[in-house]
């Protein structure tokens, strides 16, 4: 993939009050001249920061599904207002901040949670394939780092190349620059400090060496998903969902 052809696609924003990183993945190209389906597959960050106007917006977008991949005690230190409903999941994969972040790099992080993880990732991905008709919106806290893996390993199984999935997942960097600010001048250690500003950036190399690890130690997305649990007919369902053309 070029750099015009990853120019001519960028995700629907989705003005979801006060949610900073919502954004429908409708448009993208496949690596076989199709495009993904508007109104299919959503990512964003956490719910908790919808205002009422958010919460609006995201009940009238059509969502037959919530995913949200949060750790227990993060969704009830922040909880969603939509835990209540019949379209929420919960399916925790894991947070980075239980791996040894204080020598490894992101995509390092990225590859221990996927090979100790692989029956909830798995189950995420299900969760997207299963779905009734509608929108299915995939979420953890920031909308950067578990839903970046699950968003990837969907899209790929859609078709999407590698290139364009990276693509993609590096625009949470942008989305998150204020809030990532922020939070950095929370942090009054300074190995602390360091550790965080290391490992907020979301280039395009971190999930391509991702998607790479799968493919080297895992045969693949759809080997390591389906050793996971994920069965065939739902990577079928997966592709008709997601999938325009």
């Amino acid at each position: 993939m070029t750099g015009s052809e990853q120019l001519d696609w960028l995700p629907i924003h989705l003005d979801w009050p006060n949610c900073l990183n919502a954004r429908d993945v409708g448009g993208m190209p496949t690596a076989d001249g199709g495009t993904i389906r508007t109104g299919a597959l959503v990512r964003t960050d956490h719910h908790g920061k919808l205002n009422a106007d958010g919460i609006a917006a995201l009940e009238a977008y059509g969502v037959s599904r919530i995913i949200d991949l949060r750790r227990e005690r993060e969704c009830e230190r922040k909880p969603s207002p939509f835990a209540s409903t019949d379209h929420y999941q919960n399916i925790p994969v894991q947070n980075p901040a239980d791996s040894d972040n204080e020598t490894l790099t992101l995509a390092e992080i990225y590859m221990t949670m996927l090979d100790t993880r692989p029956k909830l990732f798995a189950s995420a991905v299900a969760a997207i394939a299963d779905a009734p008709a509608g929108a299915v919106v995939v979420h953890c806290a920031g909308g950067k780092d578990r839903t970046g893996m699950v968003v990837a390993m969907a899209l790929y199984l859609a078709g999407v190349s590698p290139a364009m999935i990276a693509y993609d997942y590096s625009l949470t960097e942008q989305r998150l620059v204020d809030e990532s600010a922020e939070y950095l001048l929370g942090v009054t250690d300074p190995e602390q400090r360091e550790i965080v500003r290391r490992l907020q950036p979301t280039p395009a190399t971190n999930m391509l060496a991702t998607l790479d690890h799968l493919q080297n130690r895992h045969g693949g997305v759809s080997a390591y998903l389906q050793a996971g649990g994920l069965a065939q007919e739902q990577v079928d369902a997966l592709r008709e969902r997601l999938r325009d053309s």
